[in-house]
């Protein structure tokens, strides 16, 4: 059976945020995301680069900015000049660390530019090079030239890891895979077995370089868990293997720059504190540091005052380990602390429970200082690992904030987990958006679950199923809970709906994207099945609002369905219009036929029916001009809606009228929203159903005037977008018309701010795309290096309004290029 398997359907964060009313965390919340994103280079390092000029000479440049492989290099003597900075690729320009001129005999002269400037070449580098920090060589020469220091750490490498159970030993583990930093480490020696495989970011305080424990005084030895797997003489031959391969699986020093630096911590053995357990983060309990290591570890256990118990639950801590509080943190905060096992009682007194055990509580003194200054707010959106299961990264929701710490529900994991309590600092945490940019599964919320169908792929079969998420909740419930007794009314039940896409797929319709959707949808409840087939046309709609406005149900209709509220997006508006649908399986037929009447396609395009080889209407033999013109014109009929609204759904007949003289491009016609109006352009005509600009906020009509249009353009300092039909392609005129019209710039882009750029962008029809702008901080220098690859990458952008933007950035180029180059 096509629709027999259950999948998980394609999740999409911005849908899901409009559909909760929730806002994602802001990304500069995620420290440790940021400082993984760098790229190693920082601005005030300096390198040694080739002239321009001479290219068998060499001088000393800063770094000025960094953008992804690019560097922005200003050279050493024009001080705070910038009009000789210039970027270079770190993968085809001449750089290299400073000293390398002078271990390969090359010649440092000063530029033509700053001769006058520098009349002492020895005395100005001595002073220019002291105390200067120069660009990392490794990233400038060799194997790892222009990589992104975070790729060094590649399958394969090795790293040391701390117990942070019960010892302060470490032991070696080998890197399984790097998901954005963050790493699955195996124990050196366990080969395929994953059963103790560990998942922690690279800067997490316990992992280290190969070589730290030797530095610090630690020994190297397996922990209890897996110790008993192989003999003593065993561990001792993989430790030696292990530092006779040290060189080819070693990791760059460099990277762990960053790591958070461990302080010195004050406590002392027996003191009390209030603790979370880093591997059930859910309740927080009593605690006792049961033993100090040395002045930066201790270890701590949660209280359990059972006789029996089985095992304890410890853990090696620092002084910035999170999830430690002092005695009545929980109390101060109005949360729940839970008493420890065993306790008499389910109300805890601190007061009582340490004259009970005779120990003191830990000084605030001992504890940091706790923050609320990190943009986390309630309801807000994020990912997060799954304590329980650290493969699971799922969607988060903040639902409680105390100083610096987050109670997140977690949605989508394979088993329910509790609240689970993190800081704001947690490496575990990620930004929305995390997991889709370094190609990890997401776990979705569950009702983004859905039962989807196999599909005949013919145009592009290589992409996935187009999905909706509107009405999947119903359809899965029928589908899976069919075991369940429970009987559904044959008069309710609607058959298989069939998507033919062999079928002419008419004007509003993408053939491509109809190509792409399930084969069939149901067998299930009427109303929930073609709500999901409307949905998926709509969303394959060349332009989805104006397919919602085909479908609209009219005010006045009078027809007796079943009104259903269908939601569409376009150009990044969002749109919901109330769509009529039936409601019993006996008229399931003729609604799907006069549907695609509506959207004047071939009327089995969908429907009941499955077209196997040729459909009874002969329309494959028909391109779109000739059948709109048949459908549209040589009946003189008009698909639309009839003066009385929806009562019958007949096709109206209109009047022979006039064919409206054909304006340029720059005229365009508003269509008015009235029930009792038909649009009276042909379904056949050149502008056909897309020319007309859908503005659906009901603006006034347009100027028809080609010269006051193009007086609003200089004006408003925005390029005029050809058409808004995707059928049809603008004349050699317009064409011609538009790049004569240059744009003058009153500053040079080069200075320009973030700020400066998103004003230049709210003046062009690419406005909505400001607010990327302002959270990537693209300034000026940014903006011109924006290239049409780059920004479909970074600003995850359809093409369409990729290549709107890239006009605007060309243009922005050109005008720099002949205004201010020179």
């Amino acid at each position: 059976d096509a629709g027999s398997s259950v999948e998980e359907m394609e999740f999409n964060w911005d849908e899901y945020l409009e559909d909760t009313g929730a806002t994602a965390a802001p990304h500069g919340s995620f420290k440790h995301v940021d400082t993984s994103l760098q790229n190693g280079f920082a601005p005030g390092m300096k390198l040694e680069v080739a002239v321009k000029s001479d290219q068998n000479t060499y001088w000393v440049a800063t770094i000025i900015t960094t953008c992804g492989q690019l560097l922005l290099l200003r050279y050493d003597g024009y001080g705070e000049d910038r009009k000789a900075d210039f970027w270079c690729d770190i993968l085809t320009a001449d750089l290299h660390p400073i000293g390398w001129c002078q271990q390969n005999n090359k010649v440092l002269k000063v530029p033509e530019g700053i001769k006058d400037k520098i009349p002492d070449q020895e005395e100005f580098l001595q002073r220019a090079l002291k105390g200067a920090c120069s660009a990392p060589a490794n990233l400038l020469e060799g194997l790892h030239r222009g990589k992104n220091p975070l790729d060094l750490i590649a399958p394969g490498s090795r790293l040391e890891l701390q117990n942070i159970r019960d010892s302060l030993e470490a032991w070696v583990v080998t890197v399984v895979e790097n998901v954005g930093g963050r790493l699955k480490l195996r124990y050196e020696g366990l080969e395929d077995l994953d059963k103790f495989d560990q998942w922690l970011f690279y800067l997490d305080p316990f992992l280290h370089q190969v070589g730290w424990a030797a530095q610090h005084g630690y020994s190297l030895q397996p922990p209890l868990a897996i110790r008993s797997l192989r003999s003593e003489a065993d561990w001792q031959e993989i430790l030696k293997k292990v530092k006779e391969e040290e060189e080819e699986s070693s990791v760059p020093t460099d990277l762990f720059k960053d790591k958070p630096v461990i302080g010195v911590h004050s406590f002392s053995e027996g003191m009390k504190l209030e603790a979370v357990d880093p591997m059930a983060p859910f309740v927080i309990s009593p605690a006792t540091v049961l033993k100090v290591y040395n002045d930066k570890y201790f270890l701590i256990e949660m209280d359990d005052l059972r006789a029996e118990r089985a095992s304890s639950q410890r853990y090696v801590c620092h002084v910035s380990s999170a999830g430690i509080f002092p005695v009545q943190w929980s109390l101060k905060n109005g949360l729940h602390l839970s008493p420890p096992p065993g306790y008499p009682g389910q109300d805890f007194d601190w007061a009582d429970y340490l004259k009970q055990c005779g120990a003191e509580a830990a000084p605030q003194s001992c504890f940091p200082s706790l923050t609320s200054d990190h943009g986390f707010k309630e309801n807000m959106k994020l990912e997060a690992v799954n304590p329980v299961d650290p493969e699971e990264v799922c969607v988060a929701t903040v639902t409680k904030l105390k100083d610096s710490y987050l109670w997140l529900q977690l949605e989508g994991s394979k088993k329910p987990v509790l609240e689970c309590i993190v800081s704001v600092e947690s490496m575990n945490i990620f930004p929305v958006g995390w997991c889709e940019t370094n190609g990890y599964q997401l776990r979705p919320p569950r009702k983004a679950i859905v039962n989807k169908q196999k599909k005949i792929a013919v145009v592009q079969p290589e992409k996935q199923i187009l999905s909706s998420r509107t009405v999947h909740d119903g359809l899965k419930n029928q589908e899976l809970n069919s075991s369940d007794s429970v009987v559904i009314n044959v008069k309710y039940c609607c058959p298989k709906i069939y998507f033919n896409h062999r079928c002419f797929s008419g004007p509003y319709l993408n053939k491509g994207r109809i190509a792409e959707l399930p084969q069939s949808v149901g067998p299930g409840n009427c109303v929930l099945v073609l709500k999901e087939v409307l949905t998926l046309l709509i969303n394959a709609a060349y332009k989805p609002s104006r397919v919602l406005r085909e479908l609209q149900l009219d005010e006045e209709a009078a027809w007796h369905g079943h009104g259903e509220t269908l939601k569409a997006k376009y150009k990044g508006k969002s749109y919901r219009a109330t769509v009529e649908v039936v409601r019993t399986a006996d008229r399931v037929a003729d609604f799907c036929r006069k549907t695609c009447i509506k959207l004047e396609c071939c009327p089995n395009l969908f429907g009941p029916q499955m077209v196997l080889d040729k459909c009874s209407e002969n329309c494959s033999v028909l391109t779109k001009t000739k059948y709109t013109h048949y459908y549209g014109k040589r009946k003189n009929k008009r698909i639309g809606r009839p003066p009385g609204g929806h009562s019958n759904l007949e096709v109206a007949m209109k009047k022979p009228n006039k064919r409206r003289k054909r304006r340029k491009h720059f005229f365009v016609h508003k269509k008015k929203r009235s029930s009792t109006s038909v649009d009276n352009t042909p379904a056949g005509s050149p502008q056909g159903s897309g020319a007309e600009e859908e503005d659906d906020q009901d603006e006034s009509e347009l100027s028809h005037s080609l010269a006051q249009e193009r007086d609003k353009r200089k004006r408003k300092l925005r390029t005029f977008s050809f058409s808004d039909d995707e059928n049809k392609p603008p004349s050699p005129k317009d064409i011609k018309m538009e790049v004569a019209e240059k744009l003058q710039l009153d500053s040079n882009p080069l200075e320009w701010s973030v700020a400066d750029v998103v004003r230049f962008l709210k003046s062009t029809d690419c406005a909505p795309l400001a607010r990327i702008f302002l959270d990537q901080e693209i300034d000026g220098q940014a903006l011109l290096l924006l290239t049409l690859p780059t920004v479909q990458e970074c600003m995850d952008l359809k093409l369409g309004p990729a290549i709107k933007l890239c006009h605007h950035i060309e243009r922005v180029k050109l005008a720099f290029y002949q205004q201010f180059a020179n």
